[in-house]
């Protein structure tokens, strides 16, 4: 028997202890609690969880007088593994719906960093945890499994995909996959603080019926702070950025850019754009496109590295790279995000209103079988906090404005409050407000305030007419 000890999600020990070459979690990040943060209690089960058709059993619940609920998962079928651990797809015997349970070996000594960053994260284009424990075996080895949201296709399956078919992916696709990310990104990046630090195909989660997109796996994310070193060796060879492949320890979220770019660029080619078979070759390949750095953008990358000695290369032209009908706002973007100086890439923002997405823009865009797109435009306050009002306006499209009434931005529509009265036998039409528009309102207040001036208007008329 396998004892499985279950156990609240902020049930962590804490220690202040550290050892060298772990990054340290923020003490923030330490106080901060899941979402509907439910007491969980011990249970036994047999075996180690993973095996097809294994049952947990979970209780939640009882606190502040909630009664305790008992929760069954059934294990289905591994969808990933690696050094990491295990994912396991599982149902839930309640409900019937499906979760990915994340099953990773938990150092007792430290909290885990993905659990801490999980509980901050609330997003459209993120997957979402739903509950967590922890298991033990009979070695007292310590398990935290996180119970994931279930998204059933990765988008490197669906390059491989269209590989297998001899098929590019459809142009609209790529857009709607790009963008996607960049909202992810811009999310983490800017509301958050945090680093994702593993962008790849394999870490984009999708829905292959409604093409909405994912951001998973969180185990290397990180908060990064000025001034406090990192580790370089992060991320996977194919997407890692020039400043980790030259052992920069302070480096910026502009590396989940770069990162981005090499899957944009996937995305167009079929196939990786740097394809190195180790991180000197890594370098290689991405000196035969880009060219040679110069001292300047070795600099920009890390300052402290003094030993680069490689032949004088040009830069390969982008239009060269790319069939020569790709859009040249695709071949910009790619250009926008793959820059040696990290402080030169675009920002996920900047990509957002980039134009190669304002197909996405065009209120009149389906997805090649009809479909309407997925939501792209549902912004909430804390995602756009910040961003100046011109961005605003370009990231949000006139048609999409009423799904973020809070921003206060012109919404031209006709609203016509029409009232009949009598003066001297004649007919009056009175209009309370003929083709309302405000224009950049600072919120809800002035349009309160404007609507309190339209009904004193339609008194004083009224008052006038009598």
């Amino acid at each position: 028997m396998a004892a499985v000890r279950l156990v609240s999600s902020s049930g962590m020990k804490n220690t202040s202890s550290s050892t060298f070459g772990v990054d340290k979690l923020p003490d923030d990040m330490n106080e901060l609690n899941i979402r509907d943060d439910k007491e969980v209690e011990a249970t036994v089960v047999d075996g180690n969880g993973t095996e097809s058709g294994h049952i947990i059993v979970t209780t939640i619940g009882g606190r502040n007088g909630q009664p305790k609920q008992t929760i069954s998962y059934m294990a289905e079928r591994v969808v990933g593994n690696g050094s990491f651990g295990v994912v396991f797809q599982a149902k839930c015997l309640e409900s019937g719906e499906t979760f990915a349970i994340k099953k990773v070996l938990q150092d007792k000594r430290y909290k885990n960093r993905e659990l801490q960053t999980m509980r901050l994260l609330d997003h459209p284009n993120v997957v979402s945890l739903k509950h967590c424990f922890f298991s033990t075996t009979e070695k007292d080895e310590l398990y935290l499994n996180l119970v994931l949201e279930y998204v059933p296709e990765t988008l490197h399956r669906v390059i491989k995909h269209y590989n297998k078919m001899n098929q590019r992916m459809p142009l609209i696709y790529v857009k709607l996959y790009m963008y996607q990310i960049c909202r992810a990104l811009a999310y983490i990046h800017g509301s958050i603080g945090v680093c994702h630090r593993d962008i790849k195909p394999q870490n984009l989660l999708v829905n292959p019926h409604t093409h909405q997109l994912k951001l998973c796996d969180f185990g290397s994310a990180k908060v990064l702070v000025k001034g406090e070193p990192n580790i370089s060796y992060i991320c996977s060879r194919y997407y890692r950025a020039p400043e980790l492949i030259f052992g920069a320890t302070e480096y910026t979220s502009a590396i989940d850019l770069w990162s981005a770019g090499c899957v944009l660029a996937e995305l167009l080619l079929g196939q990786p754009l740097f394809p190195g078979d180790s991180g000197v070759d890594q370098l290689v390949e991405i000196i035969k496109i880009l060219g040679t750095p110069t001292r300047e953008e070795i600099k920009c990358m890390n300052p402290n590295y003094t030993e680069f000695k490689f032949p004088q290369i040009k830069a390969h032209p982008w239009h060269k790279i790319f069939h020569k009908r790709m859009p040249p706002e695709a071949v910009d973007l790619v250009s926008r995000l793959l820059q040696y100086s990290p402080s030169l890439r675009c920002t996920a923002l900047d990509a957002l209103i980039h134009p190669f997405f304002d197909e996405l823009r065009d209120p009149s865009t389906r997805l090649p079988n009809g479909r309407f797109l997925p939501p792209l435009f549902n912004f909430k306050t804390h995602e756009l906090k910040g961003v100046p009002m011109e961005i605003v306006q370009k990231l949000v499209p006139e048609h999409a404005r009423k799904q973020c009434p809070f921003l206060g931005l012109r919404c031209r529509r006709t609203r016509v409050i029409s009232q009949r009265w009598r003066s001297a036998g004649q007919e009056v039409d009175v209009v309370a407000a003929n083709m309302c528009s405000f224009e950049e309102a600072k919120g809800k207040e002035m349009v309160q305030n404007t609507a309190r001036t339209m009904t004193r208007n339609r008194d004083d008329t009224r008052r006038a007419l009598c």
